[in-house]
């Protein structure tokens, strides 16, 4: 239920968010799970590499936790918007938890096979398709409305500060003591997130009615999307990008073996590059203050000229140097998509809506996982990279006009509110704020 918050927010500066107290706990918890969580993405890569030789298993095997995203995201998005976020939440981490525990177990008494792999990735993604939604709107229940775009730009910060720990200790614990104990670290580090959102004060929620159960609202908030172009680009956009760009666990260490003839230490440094790149993205997107939605296609553009680098960069450091400038792009993009659509989205479709994102972000893994692990396995690794970068540039190319479009139309429409004040102001000056006052 919604209240007014007595607590003082600092309404400027980069860390503006983290003065409330619920994002600033909700912060330290996820980047402490998130580390786990791209230890475990190590290790997972390293193992399926190790267990068949294949690019194309590593593909599927990644796209297996994203399938059930695919299938049955859109009805997580209900479910978040039924329920009470932070104590679904709560539920969905302490699951994740206990999967990763047998994923460390199995692998510790050296029990694990392929089809293990498939079978808990797969039970995984079941959890995130409720979890995704969620906990993606759940960001816009901490903070008032004038720091959303601050709060998730940090949140991309948090993310890509996440998978620089996470990458670098999880290549370097693969390479030093084994696989094992990168999912038994991940489990443990679920209850950074549990702790915090259970020491969040309710009364500081910015949550809006809870949708009541009624037939049909999937289709109600696919229908919802499709009317409204400011969410229906985007979301395209994050598709395509999602399913050929957004594949850096199959691609990088695919080029981290055959272009560089590196493992896991060489992937974790790779992937540490970029996660750093991505968190300085994040500090000046946080920075900003509005950005049009025009600059969603001119991010696209841009990240795709650096995937493309990095795709044929000739030696390591020059790699990780264009992928620095990756992480740059992708936390630039990501940042612009998700404010976009929260922004736009009205409270009760926010969970549908970030569904809808996390099918087209993660859930197309399954169609692009397998197309970027075969093109690596069969034209070179760095074909990996390659079909992502290309269509990413022209995503961003043919987006560019349709958002310049809404941009024109949202500015018109802000004028016409600005007319309309000023009519109301001159009709009755004593009103306060310039508005007409309310019949008593």
């Amino acid at each position: 239920m919604a209240t007014d918050v007595a607590e003082p927010v600092r309404r400027s500066g980069i860390f503006a968010s983290l003065s409330s107290w619920n994002y600033s706990l909700y912060f330290w918890g996820q980047m402490v799970s998130l580390s786990g969580t791209w230890m475990q993405t190590v290790a997972q890569s390293f193992l399926v590499l190790d267990l068949t030789h294949s690019g194309t298993q590593l593909g599927l095997a990644t796209g297996a936790r994203f399938l059930p995203i695919v299938l049955f995201g859109p009805w997580g998005g209900v479910v978040a918007d039924r329920l009470d976020r932070r104590k679904l939440c709560v539920v969905t981490q302490i699951i994740s938890g206990l999967l990763a525990l047998a994923f460390g177990l199995l692998v510790g008494v050296h029990a694990i096979e392929m089809w293990m792999v498939y079978v808990l990735a797969v039970c995984l993604g079941f959890v995130n398709a409720v979890d995704n939604p969620a906990r993606q709107a759940l960001i816009a229940e901490l903070v008032p409305r004038d720091l959303m775009q601050n709060a998730v730009a940090l949140n991309s910060i948090m993310v890509n500060i996440g998978r620089t720990a996470g990458s670098a200790l999880g290549g370097l614990i693969a390479a030093a003591v084994g696989l094992a104990l990168c999912f038994d670290l991940n489990a443990v580090s679920f209850g950074a997130v549990v702790l915090s959102l259970v020491l969040m004060k309710p009364s500081q929620i910015y949550a809006g009615i809870r949708e009541p159960k009624e037939k049909r609202q999937v289709r109600a908030g696919m229908s919802y999307v499709r009317k409204q172009p400011e969410l229906l680009v985007p979301l395209i956009m994050v598709a395509i990008v999602g399913a050929l760009a957004w594949e850096f666990p199959i691609s990088l260490p695919l080029v981290a073996q055959g272009a560089f003839h590196g493992g896991a230490g060489t992937y974790g440094a790779m992937t540490a590059v970029m996660a750093a790149g991505a968190a300085m993205g994040g500090l000046i997107t946080a920075a900003q203050k509005q950005v049009k939605r025009r600059s969603l296609a001119v991010a696209a553009i841009i990240w795709g000229l650096w995937i493309t680098a990095a795709a044929l960069a000739p030696n390591l450091p020059a790699e990780y140097a264009a992928l620095a400038f990756v992480g740059y792009g992708s936390v630039s993009f990501n940042a612009m998509a998700k404010t976009s659509l929260q922004l736009s989205a009205v409270p009760g479709m926010r969970g549908r809506v970030m569904a809808l994102w996390s099918v087209a972000w993660q859930g197309s893994t399954p169609i692009g996982g397998p197309i970027v692990g075969w093109a690596g396995s069969e034209f070179g690794a760095r074909s990996s990279l390659l079909v992502g970068g290309i269509p990413t540039i022209l995503a961003g190319i043919f987006a560019l006009p349709l958002l310049v479009r809404v941009d024109h139309r949202r500015a018109e429409g802000a004028a016409a509110d600005t007319d309309n004040t000023k009519e109301a102001s001159a009709a009755d000056p004593a009103a306060p704020n310039g508005k007409a006052a309310a019949p008593e």
